[in-house]
């Protein structure tokens, strides 16, 4: 590091989904702690810093599109040096520097620490150019890179299937936080053990990682002192925190933790568990999110699908049936409970039938929120190889008009239910993000 030249000003680009914006917070909080003055990302800069998304096609373009307009503004002289994180290159290494000549350093997801070298210069040849070309940091996974830093991994696995997982071994604390100040995501872990068909987050992020209870505590206190009000809890599946390193308490003992912290603080402090995954989410953790104060009765939890045919496809280890209960179960035993989900359309060998029965399911449970994404062939899935078979494929016209389906009910849902709540003047708390003209942008409940 002592041969490196930190730059004064770097910009920084954050692309994907909430786990990445964390990453991308951590490397921030990393460059300030360097002296480093973080700049707007269309303003010039000694470097700037891409973390890209890598998990679907569409993510995978936006993230390379960004990437060369990075590199063009190199080639004018506005950018010092590019710097590319993330999912993007931890997923597709090799091909990067295809896609993208002109990239100068490359890390992966178990390598953000490595953030300030990646964006330092080397001392200048006679010639004036990077005397090492470009730097690479990508570890192939979290004990290898736990081991790189020295850590005692013996004994420990990457599965953690016995209990004797790696564990989180990255700090989240000391941010730059790019949320707005009153709400902020707090992770509870890293990486997952689930084997979804259409799904590539293990073969990028790893196997399941959890953050020992006493380090998310610690990191949520401070972001209660820094002035945030809600705690947004994520993982890539939340309902399994713990078990990867025996932690028996569960992730209903995290959430009484987590309730008993805030109520320590006064009347600030809020939580909401968001990315669960429906197989074994058991009553003890229903009764936590009704009997807890400071949890929010609000669950995200995306389910893919509503048929037993797609749910087997998709390898979700659940059926239609058991959704259908524990959907049920949390209407009935928490009053008001706000359910969100996601859900796929078009996924390999989905027939008509199917379509029908998502449609039925959310008729039944009248979702509060709702996303569809329609199905993108991954490489490297069984999904992606179910694809190629000619007899499952699913053509794109008739995935969007699912999708438009899927939405359209979703639409007529939500406009019902805010009509009844208007008609019963229901009064509810809300978290206001500013004004937006003559509205408020707001998070309920």
């Amino acid at each position: 590091m002592s041969d490196l030249q930190t730059p004064s000003s770097v910009a920084f680009v954050s692309l994907g989904c909430p786990k990445n914006l964390v990453d991308s917070e951590r490397m921030l909080g990393s460059l300030r702690e360097a002296g480093v003055e973080v700049v707007p990302s269309d303003s010039p800069a000694d470097a700037i810093v891409v973390n890209t998304c890598g998990f679907l096609e569409a993510s995978r373009e936006e993230s390379l599109s960004v990437l060369r307009d990075a590199i063009e503004r190199k080639e004018r002289g506005e950018i010092g040096r590019v710097v590319v994180a993330g999912c993007l290159v931890q997923r597709h290494r090799a091909k990067l520097l295809d896609w993208a000549p002109g990239i100068d350093s490359m890390i992966g997801v178990f390598d953000r620490d490595r953030i300030v070298d990646a964006v330092s210069t080397s001392p200048p040849t006679r010639e004036g150019l990077d005397a090492e070309g470009p730097r690479y940091w990508i570890a192939g996974n979290a004990l290898q890179a736990a081991a790189d830093r020295g850590r005692d991994v013996v004994g420990l696995t990457v599965a953690g299937d016995d209990g004797k997982g790696i564990g989180y071994f990255e700090d989240d604390a000391d941010r730059f936080r790019l949320t707005p100040r009153h709400w902020a995501y707090l992770r509870m872990s890293e990486g997952c053990n689930q084997k979804c068909a259409f799904c590539t987050i293990p073969s990028i992020r790893g196997k399941m990682r959890s953050k020992p209870l006493d380090v998310l505590l610690d990191e949520a206190a401070r972001l209660l002192d820094d002035g945030c009000v809600e705690l947004n809890l994520i993982g890539q599946d939340t309902t399994s925190w713990g078990r990867d390193v025996g932690d028996d308490r569960g992730l209903a003992g995290l959430l009484k933790a987590i309730n008993d912290l805030c109520e320590s603080r006064g009347d600030a402090g809020r939580a909401r568990l968001m990315y669960a995954y429906p197989t074994s989410f058991t009553d003890e953790m229903i009764d936590a999110i009704r009997d807890l104060p400071r949890i929010v009765d609000y669950i995200d939890m995306p389910l893919q699908h509503a048929s037993d045919a797609m749910l087997t496809a998709m390898r979700r280890n659940v059926t239609a049936e058991q959704q259908r209960t524990l959907a049920l179960k949390l209407r009935e035993r928490i009053p008001g409970m706000a359910i969100r989900t996601t859900f796929i359309t078009g996924f390999p060998g989905e027939t008509e039938v199917d379509h029908e029965q998502l449609l039925e399911f959310i008729d039944e449970i009248e979702f509060d929120a709702m996303g569809v994404f329609r199905y993108s062939a991954e490489a490297g899935t069984p999904a992606g190889r179910m694809e190629r078979d000619p007899a499952l494929a699913v053509p794109e016209e008739i995935k969007r008009r699912r999708e438009a389906e899927l939405m359209l009910r979703q639409q007529e849902i939500a406009f019902e239910n805010a009509a009844y709540l208007a008609e019963q003047r229901v009064q509810m708390d809300v978290l206001i993000d500013g004004e937006a003209g003559a509205t408020a942008e707001v998070a309920l409940p």
